[in-house]
């Protein structure tokens, strides 16, 4: 499901459901049509800029479409390592609560 849209520079009616919320990244500006919070959405926004600049210092001659999917690239990462971490954490909760329930069965039976 998509949660943004990009507008062009003259578009800036609202056509669709949802706002335009204006956002910089790399000191260039985009309107983003979004039904997200603002708050969150210029969180996300300055997260991405961060990301990308970050990018840049590790990859100082890079051109910012370059830096721009090394950043893509960085996230994605971070998502999938969430991902499964989590995976992982459930798999725990899982076993745990297995375990929990022999016991409870042990003791409601003795």
């Amino acid at each position: 499901m998509a949660y943004f849209s990009t507008l062009l520079d003259d578009d800036l009616t609202m056509s669709d459901s949802g706002r335009v919320i204006p956002v910089e990244i790399q000191g260039q500006r985009y309107p983003i049509r979004t039904t997200l919070d603002p708050e969150y959405v210029s969180r996300l926004a300055s997260y991405v800029d961060e990301k990308i600049r970050a990018a840049g210092d590790s990859t100082p001659s890079a051109d910012p479409q370059r830096l721009a999917v090394l950043a893509a690239l960085n996230v994605a990462d971070e998502l999938f390592r969430c991902r499964e971490s989590t995976r992982a954490k459930d798999g725990h909760v899982a076993e745990r609560a297995e375990e929990l329930e022999r016991l409870l069965d042990r003791v409601l039976l003795a």
